[in-house]
């Protein structure tokens, strides 16, 4: 596993970075030397925050891109519920990958194979929606989410006509998904 700490409003002291090494090298049993972890540490600045103290961390691994955020009063306490939350993560993604790995085999003579834990885990579609996709710039996107009270808004980018969705960002700022190729 290859770890990088960064630190975002806050100096990451040598002894920090230790302690996040150490929690996080947890995770080495579970991952593949390969895998990059990505971990920022931050101070929020806002004083009406309490839990001002955030560690968010990224895993890239061959199947999904892994992430969780922390946030707490003391540093190391938000490192050591990251941690957790990312142990319980990896193991979920594990036991998905060994559930897919079982159901390609044959099934044995003589019997059927039931995943009854499988049926627990698999994320259920409980609503669809449907909705026309009007063309317009980002910047009005942004004006309709603003109305609409939402955290998200789909809409059709007026200048290349690819679908695109706009979000809002924890820090308050927009973020913009565009498809590439």
């Amino acid at each position: 596993m290859r770890l990088q700490v960064k630190g975002k409003n806050v100096e990451v002291s040598d002894s920090i970075r230790r302690y996040a090494e150490d929690k996080l090298h947890k995770l080495d049993r579970q991952l593949h030397e390969l895998t990059q972890v990505e971990l920022e540490l931050r101070v929020e600045k806002n004083p009406s925050i309490s839990a001002n103290q955030v560690a968010e961390a990224t895993i890239w691994t061959k199947g999904p891109t892994l992430r969780a955020r922390e946030a707490s009063t003391d540093m190391k306490a938000s490192i050591d519920q990251l941690t957790e939350k990312l142990l319980r993560q990896v193991e979920h993604y594990r036991a998905k990958r060994r559930g897919r790995q079982v159901r390609s085999n044959d099934i044995p003579p003589g019997g059927s194979m039931s995943f009854p834990e499988e049926e627990t885990t698999t994320p259920k579609i409980v609503k669809t929606k449907q909705f026309s996709v009007k063309p317009m710039s980002a910047e009005e996107a942004a004006l309709q989410l603003e109305l609409i009270g939402h955290d998200f808004f789909v809409f059709r980018s007026d200048e290349s006509g690819e679908i695109n969705v706009l979000y809002r960002r924890r820090d308050g700022g927009y973020g913009l998904i565009e498809p590439s190729g």
